[in-house]
C-alpha cells in the first residue's frame, strides 16, 4: 500500500534529448552537453547547460502559457504521453495530479519583453505578464491534460524538483491521488546568470565539483517528468527526506547538519541503512562551501567507500529542475547494469575535503544497483534526499 513507484522518465536537459540520449551521455568517458555560450548573459561568453534540440511549439497554448519553460515541459511530456494518457484511462482525470519544480517560469519571456519596451516604447503582443508566473507550468499540464487532481509548484530554489517528488509521493499516500505527474523544469535566462554570477559562484570553464581548483557552477536548463503510482515498476521511490536548517540565505551550513538530516530521513523511511545504498548522485556544484559541506555530510554517513558523482559538468546546475533530472539519472542508474554515472573534473583533488570515492571513466558495479541516493541542496538551508530502489 504504501510502495510507489516512478515510470521510466521523459527528460530533456544539456546532456540528452531523451532518455537514451541522456543514458548514453552519463556513462560515457568523455563529457558532453555543457558548452560555450554568449547568447544567455548580454555581453558575457561562459559554459552553459543549454538544450540545443528543436522544442515543441507552445503557439496552441494560452497566450500567458507561451514560454520557453513550457515548451521544455512539453518535449518532455511528449516522451511520456502513453504512459501518462495510461494512467489517466486508469484511474479517472480527477484522481490524477501534478506538482512540478520551477524557478524560473517565464522570466526569460520578461527579460525579451522588457528590452522591447526600451528599444520600442510598447510591451509586445506575444507577452502575457503571467508567462512569469510560478504556478504556470503545473497549471499548463493539468488544463492540456484535462486533469482534475491537485496541481501545483514547488518553489524552493535548486531543491524543488527533488521536493516534487517527494510531494507526489504524499498525494499517493494521502489517498489525495492515485497518480501523479511529478517532475521539474527550469529555462536559461540571463536574470539567474547574472544574479549568480554576482554571487562570485559562476565559473566560465567547465564545472569541476570536489575539485581543488573548483570556481562556481555553470547554469542549465531542462525538464524530466515521471509517472508516479501505486502500480508496480521497475524502480521504487523507496525513500525521500527534506530538512530546513535555514543557516544562511545562500551558503550552506558548513557541517552539514541539514544535508545529513534529509539524508538520514530518507534512508529511515526507505527502511535502509547506509551500507544498502550502492550509489550516491552528489548535489555537486562545484562552489567552495557545497562540495565542502557535501563531502563532510557524506563522508561523516557513508564513509569514504561509496562511489559518488556530480552530473552536473555535463547537464550544468538546472536550479528548480536539477533534482527531477538527477532523479532520471538515478533511474537510469537503478535501472541499469551497473554502470555509474561518471563524475567528471581536472583530477585534482581537493586535500581538504573528505576524499570520498569519485566515479572514474569506465569504473562500474559487478552487478546491478539495487538502491542509489540523490541529493539535492539549495538556498536557505532547504535540503532533499532521495532514494530510488530496484528490487
Amino acid at each position: 500500500m504504501n510502495d510507489v513507484y516512478l515510470q521510466s522518465p521523459g527528460v530533456i536537459c544539456a546532456a540528452g534529448h531523451d532518455l537514451a540520449s541522456l543514458r548514453d551521455a552519463v556513462f560515457a568517458s568523455q563529457p558532453c552537453g555543457v558548452a560555450m555560450n554568449g547568447s544567455v548573459w548580454s555581453g558575457h561568453e561562459l559554459h552553459l547547460g543549454a538544450v540545443r534540440a528543436e522544442l515543441p511549439s507552445v503557439d496552441a497554448l494560452p497566450l500567458q502559457q507561451r514560454s520557453r519553460n513550457n515548451a521544455l515541459l512539453l518535449a518532455a511530456l511528449a516522451q511520456i504521453r502513453d504512459r501518462v494518457d495510461e494512467a489517466i484511462a486508469r484511474h479517472g482525470a480527477d484522481r490524477v495530479g501534478v506538482v512540478l519544480g520551477t524557478s524560473t517560469s517565464g522570466v526569460a519571456e520578461s527579460e525579451a519583453a522588457i528590452a522591447a519596451l526600451a528599444r520600442e516604447g510598447q510591451l509586445p503582443a506575444s507577452f502575457h505578464v503571467e508567462q512569469q508566473e510560478l504556478g504556470s507550468p503545473a497549471l499548463m499540464l493539468a488544463q492540456l491534460l484535462g486533469l482534475g487532481g491537485p496541481r501545483y509548484v514547488v518553489s524552493t530554489a535548486c531543491s524543488s524538483g527533488a521536493k516534487a517528488l517527494a510531494s507526489g509521493a504524499r498525494l499517493l499516500r494521502a489517498g489525495l491521488c492515485d497518480a501523479v505527474l511529478v517532475g521539474g523544469v527550469d529555462a536559461l535566462c540571463g536574470m539567474t546568470v547574472a544574479g549568480f554570477a554576482a554571487l562570485d559562484s559562476v565559473d566560465a570553464a567547465r564545472c569541476r565539483p570536489m575539485s581543488a581548483t573548483r570556481a562556481g557552477i555553470n547554469i542549465g536548463e531542462g525538464a524530466a517528468l515521471f509517472v508516479l503510482s501505486r502500480e508496480p515498476s521497475a524502480v521504487r521511490l523507496s525513500g525521500y527526506g527534506e530538512s530546513s536548517d535555514a543557516h544562511h540565505i545562500s551558503a550552506p551550513e558548513p557541517t552539514g547538519r541539514g544535508a545529513l538530516a534529509a539524508m538520514r530521513e530518507a534512508l529511515d523511511r526507505a527502511g535502509l541503512t547506509p551500507a544498502d545504498i550502492d550509489y550516491l548522485n552528489l548535489h555537486g556544484t562545484a562552489t567552495a562551501q557545497n562540495d565542502a559541506m557535501e563531502s563532510r555530510a557524506v563522508a561523516e554517513l557513508f564513509g569514504l567507500a561509496l562511489p559518488c558523482s556530480s552530473t552536473k559538468p555535463l547537464t550544468g546546475h538546472a536550479l528548480g529542475a536539477a533534482g527531477a533530472i538527477e532523479a532520471a539519472i538515478a533511474w537510469l542508474t537503478v535501472a541499469g547494469d551497473g554502470h555509474l554515472p561518471v563524475h567528471h573534473f581536472d583530477g585534482v583533488r581537493d586535500a581538504e575535503l573528505p576524499q570520498i570515492t569519485l566515479v572514474a571513466p569506465g569504473q562500474r558495479l559487478a552487478a546491478a544497483p539495487r538502491h542509489v541516493m540523490s541529493n539535492s541542496f539549495a538556498f536557505g538551508g532547504n535540503n532533499a534526499a532521495l532514494v530510488l530502489s530496484h528490487d
